[in-house]
């Protein structure tokens, strides 16, 4: 065999080797997701830091309901300030048992919250979706412009609650045809 030939039988035995060692170090992706698959404690860590985030917001909403109040009949008129007041009460007061269920629930790696999230994710989107216009209650003291960028951010956060748990608890079918949820 020739020099030449020898040559190109090493540089091609050389880059196969080379792929090799980049496919054997490139992270695993999320079946589902097709992202690389993180440390799911990280997940689990992101998704508690985001139900204590709602918890601190239900708790400060309630201990300062008369400052809402206050503010609300300075922007709204007639019966829609303390409607205001009560849809704040009312979703604090739900809001608060939901938090620490999917706190327990993470703390404890219930196995089956993927499942169990997804049937309470419609619920969970439309009181998100609803909180995250609360920075609005702080226009007085934070002005339009940061209530409006804390809102836009507040209001991709569910999504991201349902990212993090599809990472953290993959549901799949076991051989009974029943959704499993094993650990990752």
């Amino acid at each position: 065999m020739s020099s030449i030939g020898q040559n190109v039988i090493r540089h091609t035995a050389n880059v196969t080797g080379a792929n090799a060692k980049s496919a054997i170090h490139e992270p695993a992706l999320h079946p589902e997701l097709h992202v690389p698959a993180p440390h799911r404690g990280l997940m689990r860590a992101l998704f508690m830091l985001i139900q204590a985030m709602f918890l601190v917001f239900y708790l400060a909403a309630l201990s300062h309901l008369h400052d809402i109040d206050r503010i609300a009949t300075s922007f709204l008129a007639g019966w829609k300030a303390p409607l205001l007041v009560g849809v704040v009460l009312v979703t604090g007061a739900i809001g608060i048992p939901l938090r620490f269920y999917l706190i327990s629930a993470v703390a404890f790696d219930f196995q089956k919250l993927g499942g169990n999230f997804r049937k309470l994710f419609p619920f969970v989107l439309a009181l998100d979706q609803l909180w995250a216009i609360a920075p609005f209650l702080l226009l007085p003291q934070i002005g339009v412009g940061l209530a409006f960028a804390a809102t836009a951010a507040l209001l991709y956060v569910p999504f991201s609650e349902r990212t993090l748990v599809r990472m953290a608890y993959r549901e799949t079918q076991n051989p009974n045809g029943t959704e499993d949820t094993p650990r990752l």
